[in-house]
């Protein structure tokens, strides 16, 4: 399934949803079924900056593609980077780079996210656009 494609099936699912508190719930639903991440992993440096709570996110690149895992020790955020975790984990980094992240916008998540958490997700966008961005460069490099 293409990252677009992604994208399209998490927007059908929020739009069963009639208010913002069902919205929250499935967002729950979905950081309680976010696969852990390994303990080793929970270091400063994959803590992401401009989250209020703490989120780590680690990424090991494999066969071409960015695998990412996460947590986070608030819920909701916790929500919020399984959502990006299902539609960037295991792509390539030019699918990565090449998304605009429009189904965040599509969902409605930005406007009805505390203006905190909406600055935490913005945060965890650019800390997985960098991490595509640097592997797309080193592949570029060994293509030389």
């Amino acid at each position: 399934m293409s990252v677009q494609e992604t994208e399209n099936e998490i927007v059908e699912e929020f739009s069963f949803f009639t208010d913002w508190m069902e919205k929250y719930e499935y967002l729950i639903d979905l950081g309680k079924n976010l696969p852990l991440i390994d303990e080793s992993n929970k270091t400063e440096s994959n803590l992401i900056n401009g989250c209020q709570s703490r989120v780590w996110l680690s990424v090991e690149y494999k066969n071409g593609k960015l695998h990412f895992t996460a947590d986070s020790d608030a819920i909701i955020t916790k929500g919020l980077i399984s959502l990006l975790i299902r539609v960037y984990s295991d792509r390539t980094p030019k699918e990565i780079n090449s998304s605009d992240f429009s189904f965040i916008d599509k969902i409605g998540l930005k406007e009805n996210l505390s203006p905190t958490r909406a600055n935490g997700l913005v945060s965890m966008i650019k800390k997985i656009k960098s991490y595509a961005l640097v592997y797309e460069i080193k592949e570029k490099e060994l293509q030389k």
